[in-house]
């Protein structure tokens, strides 16, 4: 597409694209008038100063990450057809990796679809477009879904709160079907999830070989499940025989869900859910002297910028100090970070001080992140959002 609008890098600005980032931020770009004039979303040619092509880029002039990269070719068609084929490689590498059909079908840049997530629970599919690229495509997008898989609904999820940092309203929608009721199955148990009304995409796939992980350890043991969403953590120890299980969320909404599973699995008997602001409770709960032998804390981002770091550390310490308190000597606990602003070494320092503050002992038995369909860019850290550490305290 020679007619394909040239977007030019300022001269120097372009080591980090030519060792493979798939971003250019604004500053990196010689912003000039008919730049600045692009449509959000649109699609470019990137060339550096010195006439190095480097592909064919989504480009947002409005937005500080300016373009994401597409495909080498800046002749690449980026219509329904290759969205397609990009969608197509996304599904065969889920399907060698799994053998049901409920999982992260793209993971964005990683899975080279920058901005796109679409997760897969069975026939329903959740879709969240973040960048003006990706929410400019999505006929593109949908159309291609379609003749993929051919889903019974389709759900945009587009109510992230980075949409806006690309100009995007934030909204969510059914973009095909009738109903935006899903179910999601994992460890041989089956969980109702509501596409419309849960958190983010509706479940979290991320933490699938860690809820397995810490299920090893439930067997016969009283397990607390902080920021539990639909009880993911908790109802996977259940299963494995845990004694009994707390679930500890502060929506009623996603309890109700959990309390669904629950019963459909038969141990609804020995899970318990409480409806509070998990850090308050885990205060109350040490007050009182509440001990549990396995305890998780999952809870959502901390640091939604980088100038919440701070602030984050401090939370994921004091987080850890709690969770530390209420596990029973000899026991287990698992935390975890989903704040890709927050990295692993400041994250597994804010643990240890917030241990240590317990005056627990304290041994790391795994680091672990996302499971294989949450891949990881190589040259994209932030693609490495999610940090956890099973610890096993004296």
């Amino acid at each position: 597409m020679t007619d394909r609008p040239l977007i030019r890098l300022n001269p120097g600005a372009d080591r980090r694209v030519k060792a493979g980032h798939p971003w250019a931020f604004s500053n990196e770009i010689a912003m000039t008038a008919a730049a600045r004039g692009l449509p959000p979303g649109s699609v470019v040619r990137l060339e550096g100063d010195d006439g190095w092509r480097h592909g064919a880029w989504h480009f947002n002039p409005h937005s500080l990450i300016a373009a994401r990269f597409l495909d080498p070719d800046p002749a690449a068609p980026c219509d329904a057809g290759w969205f397609r084929a990009r969608l197509a490689r996304c599904l065969e590498l889920r399907e060698r990796l799994f053998d049901a059909p409920f999982y992260r079908l793209v993971h964005a840049e990683a899975d080279g679809l920058p901005g796109l997530v679409v997760d897969r629970y069975g026939d329903a599919l959740a879709v969240q477009a973040n960048t003006a690229g990706m929410d400019r495509a999505l006929p593109d997008i949908l159309a291609a879904l379609q003749d993929l898989l051919s889903p019974r609904v389709v759900v945009a999820r587009n109510d992230s709160a980075v949409r806006r940092l690309e100009g995007l309203e934030e909204s969510v929608a059914l973009l095909h079907g009738s109903d935006g009721s899903a179910m999601v199955e994992e460890g041989g148990l089956g969980f109702p999830v509501d596409l419309l009304g849960g958190q983010k995409t509706g479940w979290f796939f991320d933490q699938r070989p860690n809820r397995a992980l810490v299920a090893r350890f439930a067997p016969g043991r009283t397990v607390l499940d902080a920021f539990c969403h639909l009880g993911g953590f908790g109802l996977q120890a259940a299963a494995a025989g845990a004694q009994e299980v707390t679930l500890l969320d502060r929506s009623e909404h996603a309890l109700d869900l959990a309390t669904q599973a629950a019963t459909r699995a038969g141990f609804a008997d020995r899970v318990r859910a409480r409806k509070a602001e998990a850090l308050e409770e885990l205060e109350r709960m040490l007050s009182a002297g509440r001990k549990f032998e396995v305890v998780v804390a999952d809870p959502p981002a901390f640091a939604k910028t980088r100038r919440d770091i701070p602030a984050a550390l401090k939370g994921y310490a004091k987080l850890a100090r709690l969770a530390a308190g209420v596990t029973a000597p000899g026991g287990m606990l698992f935390i975890a970070s989903c704040s890709h602003h927050v990295g692993l070494a400041d994250f597994a320092g804010a643990v240890a001080w917030g241990v240590h503050r317990a005056k627990r002992q304290a041994r790391i038995l795994a680091s672990v992140g996302a499971g294989p369909d949450h891949p990881v860019h190589p040259a994209l850290p932030e693609s490495a959002y999610l940090k956890g550490q099973l610890l096993a305290l004296d």
